[in-house]
């Protein structure tokens, strides 16, 4: 059974303080359409630049997870983005008129709270799980972090297990078996820091938001009665004491695991950033921020790789094509012999295929290896462009008006040699949407069923006349 994507039914916000900036900040969520994922809107800059929810846009892990896209970051994402996963949404955007959202009470539950305030709004598309394949391993063994995602067809798990050589938290566990559980077992579970971290951070200015009630303080030393007068003072409190689970008074513990049951959360966060809803079952051993983001990556890897076989598949080359060369040459402004595509075979608002004859009277045979004659890597590069440049101009009124001029080539792999006779099939689909008239996209050239060329390709239209 198809499970439908979902957004928010209405705008709603939340305002907070940054706990590392210290500044108030309004965060609100909006609903978004189909297709659209978890971004990050920063509305106090000029041009409300858009940051996407995409583990490649991870700029920093120090003191939580920030991303930064379009010249705007946002810092310490992964609360939001765990209630945005364990509410079961798709397509949110959220607005901010800050760099950090809001500390809150340290968890994910004040978000929670008001995404649930807006309600479910059932959206037309269908929602695409990734089903985790075969056992998926990341471990770095000087911090002993051990990760594994696993086969599960039906659901979202989650195990976590940390261990901090302290006497006070000592090695605890946390799980949740569906992520139906995260709201009741997972999303109020606060972050936590010792007390010499916190005395560094307060030291440094790096805290700037801080208060004792947005975190769970662990005592890890002695501490005299000077010192506590000390940090009283410091967060505006009559008088501070340690209670017998080792942690500052200030605070009753939500559960005795909670510390575990919040790294399990800021895991939930932090894979959102794979950028599609996961079945599986995490597994991880002293999980932090850095390793959960480099776990995303490895698991996004994949995933691009998976997507890219299955587009591997025979296109009949006489096919009634979308356009043909004299349609072509009214979008395209390439004339031979630098027209390079010859059909159009298919052509979506997310995809394009196209069809390039090769034959002996290409003029470039005549100078590239006359006696054993190859089509130049650098013209099957420009091949491709070409057909996912009538893909970008499918999306503006007047495509003969329009240039589109290379901006990025990465990962151009040349599998096999293609010779006089092969018909060239060409495949470009867009890694993320269109913006600004900038497109990305990943491109595979095929002979028949087998992979000659791909790469992956930035283009912008540009208006020339």
């Amino acid at each position: 059974m198809n499970v439908k994507q979902r957004t928010i039914k209405a705008p709603v916000a939340v305002s907070g303080t940054g706990l590392h900036t210290g500044e108030r900040v309004t965060m609100t969520f909006n609903p978004a359409p189909e297709n659209h994922g978890f971004k990050f809107r920063r509305v106090d800059l000029e041009g409300s630049p858009i940051i996407d929810a995409d583990v490649d846009n991870v700029t920093d892990t120090s003191r939580g997870t920030t991303l930064t896209q379009n010249g705007a970051s946002v810092s310490t994402v992964e609360h939001v983005l765990a209630a945005l996963v364990g509410l079961e949404f798709d397509n949110v955007l959220v607005d901010l008129d800050g760099p950090e959202t809001p500390i809150m009470d340290g968890s994910s539950m004040p978000f929670v709270d008001a995404l649930l305030e807006a309600g479910y709004q059932e959206q037309d598309a269908d929602r695409e799980y990734y089903h985790i394949p075969y056992n998926i391993h990341y471990s770095e063994t000087d911090r002993k972090v051990e990760m594994v995602a696993m086969p599960l067809d039906d659901d979202y798990r989650f195990t976590c297990m940390v261990d901090y050589n302290s006497p006070v938290l000592g090695t605890q566990h946390a799980t949740i078996s569906s992520i139906a559980e995260f709201k009741k077992e997972v999303a109020s579970c606060r972050t936590f820091c010792f007390l010499h971290e916190l005395e560094m951070l307060m030291k440094h200015n790096l805290i700037k938001g801080g208060d004792i009630n947005n975190a769970i303080v662990v005592v890890d030393k002695h501490v005299d009665a000077e010192e506590l007068a000390h940090l009283a003072k410091l967060f505006n409190r009559e008088d501070i004491d340690v209670a017998p689970q080792g942690i500052l008074n200030n605070i009753e513990l939500r559960y005795q695991n909670e510390p575990a049951r919040h790294k399990l959360l800021d895991m939930i966060g932090d894979l959102a950033l794979v950028g599609v809803p996961l079945r599986g079952h995490i597994m991880a051993a002293r999980p932090g921020h850095a390793a959960n983001v480099a776990f995303a990556k490895k698991i996004k890897a994949l995933i691009k790789k998976e997507r890219s076989r299955k587009h591997v598949k025979v296109y009949n080359p006489n096919a009634k094509p979308v356009y043909d060369t004299v349609q072509i040459m009214e979008i395209l402004p390439h004339r031979p012999p630098m027209l390079l595509v010859d059909k159009i075979l298919e052509l979506t608002k997310t995809h394009v295929v196209g069809l390039k004859a090769v034959t002996m009277n290409e003029p470039f045979f005549v100078g590239h290896f006359p006696g054993a004659p190859v089509m130049p890597g650098v013209l099957q590069i420009e091949a491709m462009a070409q057909t996912g440049g009538i893909l970008v101009l499918n999306t503006v009124p007047d495509p003969e008006n329009w240039l589109t001029l290379f901006l990025k080539i990465e990962n151009a792999r040349f599998k096999d040699k293609v010779l006089p006779g092969d018909t060239l099939i060409f495949r470009c689909d867009l890694i993320a949407p269109i913006r600004r008239g900038i497109a990305q996209m990943k491109g595979i050239g095929m002979v028949g069923e087998k992979i000659v060329v791909e790469a992956e390709l930035m283009a912008q239209i540009v208006k020339y006349k």
